[in-house]
C-alpha cells in the first residue's frame, strides 16, 4: 500500500515504461559520475594547482614588504613575477568580495585555497575573465593586483565534461529508444490485434519480433482460428437444427388448420406458435454479429428507433434524450462526434430485446444513451419487480428464466433475451450490467459497448 503512489505516477503504455526504463538508468549514472568525477579529480587537481600559486603568491608578497616602497618592490621582483607569467601591479580599484560565474564548478575551490592560503587576500575575481585569476592582496606596502593564468589554477573548461556527458547520454538514449520501439512494435501490435478480436473485428496480423513475441503471436492466432472455428460450428448446428424442425411444424400447422375449431386444437396451435418462437430465437442466438462488419451508426438514433418501432407495436416506451435542447449547429457536431463504429443490425436486436423484456415483466419503460469516455451506454428501464441481485448473474446464462421473480401476466420468454444482449455486448468489447433502477424501480440495464 505504501507504493501506491508509485504505482500510480508510472506511465501506463508500454512506450513510456521502455523509455522510463532507459532514461532513469542514464541519468542517474552521468549525475552520479558527474559529483563523483568533479569532486574527486577536479577538486583535487584544483587545489594541488592553487596551492602552488598561493605559494608564488606568498614569495611575490615576501619582496614586496621587503623592499623600502612599493615603487622599488615591484622592481625587485620584476625578474621573478617575468619567469612565473604572474602580472603584479599597484590596485587602482579596492574590492572586496569574490566574483565567480555560476558554471564555474572549480571556481569556489580555487578561492577557498587562496583564502586560506594568503592571510592577506582582499578579493578573487574569476568573472572579470575566464582565462585569468585576478586576486588583490593587502600589504604592508599597500594593496596589489595579481593576475594568474586560469589554467595555472584549474584543469581548463571543467563544465565541457558534463556537457559532453550530457550529450553522450542523450544520444545513446535515442538510439536505444530506436532499437527498442523496433522490439515493441510487434507487442503494440499483437495487443491490437487481440483488442480488436475482442470487439468482433478480425484485422490482419503476422507475428514478428523476438522469439518470444513470435511464439505469443503464433499462439494468438492458433486461438483465434479455434474461436472462429468453434463459433461457425455453433451457428452451423444451431442453424440446422432450427431448419429440420421447420418442416415438422409447417406440417403440423397445416394440419390443425384443417381440423375443426376446439379448445384442444387452439391449445396444439398456441403450442406451436411458441416453439416457432423458440426456433427464431435459437437463430437469432446463432447468428449474433456473423458475417456483419461495423461501420459508424449514431447510437442515438440507432435507439430512438427502437422506442419509435415499440411504440408502434403498442408499447409503452419513451426515450429520454439529453441533448434535445441544443440549437441546430450544436447538434449537427455532437451528431458528428458521437459517430461509433457498430454493427448496427446486432446492436439493434440487443436493444429490442432488452426493451421487449422490460415491457415483458412491467407497464412502461424509458430509453436513453450515455456517451462515456471510451464507451457508449444504452441504459433501458422498467418498473416491474426487478431481478434480485443474488440471479442477475444466472439470468443472463442461455435458456434460464426466473419465472419466481418475474411477471408473467404478459407473456414468458424462451431464456435467450438478455444472453443474446451479452453476447453481442461482448463482440463489441463491452458488458451487459444489471441493476435496480431508481427512476422507476424495476429493473436497469446497462448495454455499454467500446467505443
Amino acid at each position: 500500500m505504501k507504493l501506491d503512489w508509485l504505482k500510480r505516477s508510472l506511465p501506463r503504455g508500454l512506450y513510456g515504461r521502455a523509455a522510463l526504463i532507459l532514461v532513469v538508468p542514464v541519468v542517474v549514472l552521468v549525475v552520479v559520475v558527474s559529483l563523483v568525477f568533479i569532486q574527486r579529480h577536479f577538486e583535487d587537481v584544483t587545489q594541488q594547482l592553487t596551492r602552488g600559486i598561493v605559494l608564488e603568491l606568498s614569495e611575490v608578497v615576501e619582496v614586496l614588504e621587503a623592499s623600502p616602497d612599493m615603487a622599488s618592490g615591484l622592481v625587485a621582483m620584476q625578474p621573478f613575477v617575468t619567469t612565473l607569467g604572474i602580472g603584479v601591479r599597484p590596485a587602482e580599484t579596492i574590492r572586496s568580495g569574490d566574483r565567480r560565474v555560476f558554471y564555474d564548478v572549480s571556481g569556489r575551490t580555487v578561492i577557498d585555497t587562496l583564502r586560506r592560503g594568503l592571510p592577506g587576500v582582499r578579493s578573487v575575481d574569476l568573472a572579470q575573465s575566464s582565462r585569468k585569476v585576478i586576486v588583490q592582496i593587502d600589504t604592508a606596502r599597500g594593496t596589489i593586483e595579481t593576475d594568474i593564468d586560469r589554467r595555472r589554477a584549474s584543469a581548463s573548461n571543467p563544465h565541457q565534461f558534463l556537457v559532453l556527458m550530457a550529450t553522450i547520454g542523450v544520444l545513446m538514449t535515442g538510439i536505444a529508444f530506436v532499437y527498442l520501439r523496433n522490439q515493441l512494435r510487434p507487442i503494440t501490435q499483437l495487443a491490437d490485434a487481440a483488442e480488436a478480436f475482442g470487439k468482433g473485428r478480425v484485422v490482419r496480423y503476422k507475428p514478428s519480433g523476438a522469439l518470444e513475441v513470435r511464439a505469443a503471436g503464433r499462439a494468438f492466432l492458433d486461438m483465434r482460428s479455434r474461436i472462429e472455428r468453434q463459433i461457425e460450428q455453433r451457428t452451423m448446428m444451431l442453424s440446422g437444427v432450427s431448419h429440420d424442425l421447420r418442416t415438422p411444424l409447417t406440417r403440423l400447422k397445416l394440419a390443425l388448420s384443417m381440423q375443426p375449431e376446439s379448445a384442444e386444437v387452439d391449445d396444439m396451435q398456441r403450442d406451436v406458435a411458441e416453439m416457432e418462437g423458440l426456433i427464431e430465437a435459437f437463430l437469432d442466438f446463432a447468428r449474433s454479429d456473423q458475417g456483419e462488419d461495423p461501420e459508424p451508426a449514431d447510437p442515438v438514433e440507432l435507439a430512438r428507433d427502437v422506442v419509435a418501432r415499440t411504440a408502434r407495436g403498442g408499447g409503452a416506451v419513451t426515450f429520454v434524450d439529453s441533448d434535445a435542447d441544443g440549437d441546430g449547429d450544436a447538434i449537427s457536431e455532437l451528431v458528428a462526434e458521437r459517430l461509433v463504429p457498430l454493427r448496427k443490425h446486432s446492436v439493434d436486436r440487443a436493444v429490442s430485446n432488452l426493451v421487449g423484456n422490460a415491457l415483458r415483466y412491467g407497464q412502461s419503460a424509458e430509453v436513453s444513451v450515455e456517451m462515456r469516455p471510451g464507451s457508449v451506454c444504452f441504459c433501458v428501464e422498467d418498473d416491474g419487480p426487478g431481478i434480485p441481485e443474488a440471479d442477475r448473474i444466472r439470468a443472463m446464462m442461455p435458456f434460464t428464466r426466473l419465472d419466481s421473480a418475474r411477471n408473467q401476466d404478459r407473456g414468458s420468454g424462451v431464456g435467450l433475451g438478455l444472453s443474446i444482449a451479452r453476447d453481442i455486448a461482448r463482440r463489441h468489447g463491452g458488458a451487459l450490467r444489471l441493476s435496480e433502477s431508481e427512476r422507476l424501480g424495476g429493473l436497469r440495464a446497462e448495454l455499454v459497448l467500446a467505443r
